[in-house]
């Protein structure tokens, strides 16, 4: 399958350094000149400051790095995760993502966006609507993202403000 297969890599989730849009992309030689066409349309270049600093990580970090960062993230998704089921929310741990989408029609008879805004207004916690990720937006109506990639003190702080959305 080496001739039709694609293989992509953002080292802002492989490193934990959201925001960088540096990645990769290995494919076969005709697939590549596509892919640069399209590239050069979509970005002007990443800054060659962070291109370094992911060249000196791939050949440096091992997988103690890789390991410690994955136990960071499940423990800080579990702190997340645990407080939004014992506030009234609904939602499953994810696998490999550092967000969570979390339903709240028991909590709440509000539109994800204007739910998301009051959330944010009288406790503190910042989220994004469900709707924003689904192409059919009613679909999206009751459920917002969390995002886990915060420190933990920040996560438990969170987590006691969402303990009072049902007050």
């Amino acid at each position: 399958m080496a001739d039709r297969t694609i293989t992509i890599s953002g080292a802002s989730k492989t490193f934990s350094v959201t925001g960088w849009r540096i990645g990769t992309i290995i494919a076969p030689p005709d697939v590549t000149d596509a892919i640069r066409k399209v590239h050069d349309f979509l970005t002007v270049g990443a800054p060659a400051p962070l291109q370094e600093a992911v060249a000196v990580a791939l050949e440096t970090l091992g997988d103690d790095y890789y390991e410690s960062l994955a136990r960071d993230y499940k423990k800080r998704r579990d702190i997340l995760c645990a407080g939004l089921v014992k506030a009234g929310f609904k939602c499953r741990a994810p696998q490999g993502a550092y967000y969570v989408i979390a339903g709240f029609s028991d909590l709440s008879d509000l539109p994800d966006d204007k739910f998301a805004e009051w959330l944010t207004i009288e406790h503190g916690v910042a989220t994004v609507p469900g709707s924003s990720f689904c192409a059919t937006p009613d679909l999206g109506r009751n459920w917002i993202r969390f995002a886990f990639c915060k420190t933990e003190d920040m996560l438990k702080d969170a987590v006691e403000r969402l303990a009072r959305v049902r007050d």
